[in-house]
């Protein structure tokens, strides 16, 4: 990907190597503000009751410290990198929303190591990558990307710019509304329909964010040889079927909440394919 020399956002906001306090309860943490960390903002599908515990520890009185990095936080690679990524999706999105007529609320995206606190409550790096409806707030640890490489299989830079503009999609979602609407049938629905519903929202991030590559790259060639391989590789490597198989050896599709690699793979394809943001309606899909 070529990203060297180009524009970084402002929005990048660094909280690595800051101490944090864990001395009160997670406010709204029931309900819809559990869907927030579980359903909608974990990116890697991970087991929710690993969530439910790291919630439970947060209720009790205690403080951490983060390590300090040992690179400096303002100027190291990882940083820089995400901070262009970032300024991409921005350019991308004010356009497609000034198109329609409407105006684009830039996010923020929050470095952080070990722990971080949101909007959706406490988080600690197990979490993966997520966003936070209540803030707006795109939250990521960059040693998650090695884990992206070591335990996903997934390499290249933008096998972690498919990261960042799959939680930026999920930005798009709030900003028309979409999150807010799954939310409320959630709400009133079984556990199974539930899932279903976040399978076509997490598939419609995946599609947005190969539709934000294309629009990307049309306007600014960002694309090298092998990188849609690399970003198509790492939907593969996150899909439910995959990471079930390599936790507890078996698949159970109605516990899928993100989609299976291929479903993450077709909809990421369609979204570079097509390049729009109508290709993306997993909702109305007969076959996801």
């Amino acid at each position: 990907m070529r990203w060297r020399g180009e524009r970084q956002s402002d929005n990048v906001e660094d909280r690595r190597g800051m101490s944090i306090s864990r001395g009160a309860k997670v406010g709204g943490i029931g309900g819809l503000g559990l869907v927030a960390i579980v359903v909608i903002s974990m990116f890697m599908g991970v087991d929710p009751s690993s969530i439910l515990q790291v919630v439970e520890q947060n209720t009790q009185s205690s403080s951490i410290s983060v390590e300090q990095s040992a690179t400096t936080a303002a100027n190291d690679n990882a940083r820089n990198f995400v901070a262009v990524v970032l300024a991409e999706t921005e350019d991308v999105w004010n356009d497609v929303f000034q198109q329609a007529g409407r105006t684009y609320e830039e996010p923020k995206l929050v470095l952080f190591s070990e722990a971080v606190e949101s909007a959706c409550g406490m988080a600690g790096s197990a979490t993966g990558p997520f966003y936070c409806p209540a803030d707006h707030k795109v939250y990521l640890d960059l040693a998650f990307f090695e884990e992206l490489h070591s335990r996903f299989g997934a390499s290249g830079d933008f096998a972690q710019a498919y990261v960042i503009a799959h939680e930026i999609g999920h930005h798009v979602q709030t900003q028309l509304g979409i999150i807010q609407k799954v939310h409320e049938l959630q709400s009133r629905t079984s556990k199974s329909e539930a899932n279903k519903l976040n399978v076509k929202l997490e598939l419609q991030a995946d599609c947005l964010a190969g539709m934000w590559a294309h629009q990307a790259d049309k306007k600014r060639n960002i694309l090298e040889a092998g990188d849609i391989e690399e970003g198509l590789n790492a939907a593969s490597a996150v899909g439910d079927d995959r990471i079930q198989k390599q936790t507890q050896g078996y698949v159970v599709p109605d516990g899928f909440t993100h989609g299976s690699s291929a479903q993450r793979v077709t909809w990421f394809k369609r979204g570079f394919e097509q390049g729009n943001i109508s290709a993306c309606d997993t909702f109305s899909a007969d076959r996801l």
